[in-house]
């Protein structure tokens, strides 16, 4: 994958002022808020950086947190880094294409990895998936 690199003016320009808080500047959110957090929809959850694919609806799960939650990520699509924000140690989660801030991992999901990539909805971006025709 080829990375993405753009100045402050071209990611302003870009996102509105709650993505470019959480996408750029690592902003959380608040709970419950989010235009994702209890979305069904069948589709794919892409970056709203780059666009790139990060995460399918049916790894989607309602972890009761209020934001939108995945137990897989697309394989190679999400970096990890440490973050002591905040008097925590969690492990921050990133669009390896932009270096987008997508949120946190945690080791308390249902998947097999028991992963939990907590994610904002203003990180992202959902492509449905078109209804099937008879």
């Amino acid at each position: 994958m080829t990375k993405i690199s753009k100045t402050d003016a071209e990611w302003r320009e870009q996102l509105t002022d709650l993505q470019y808080k959480v996408a750029r500047q690592a902003h959380t959110e608040p709970p419950f808020t989010g235009i994702y957090w209890d979305t069904t929809t069948d589709g794919t959850y892409k970056c709203i950086g780059c666009g790139t694919p990060l995460f399918v609806s049916d790894t989607k799960f309602d972890a009761g947190c209020g934001w939108p939650s995945f137990w897989r990520a697309l394989p190679g699509v999400v970096n990890e880094r440490r973050d002591t924000s905040h008097g925590m140690i969690r492990t921050e989660i990133l669009c390896a294409v932009c270096d987008s801030h997508l949120g946190h991992v945690f080791p308390d999901g249902p998947g097999p990895d028991g992963l939990r990539y907590c994610v904002n909805s203003a990180s992202l971006s959902l492509e449905p998936v078109e209804p099937k025709l008879d």
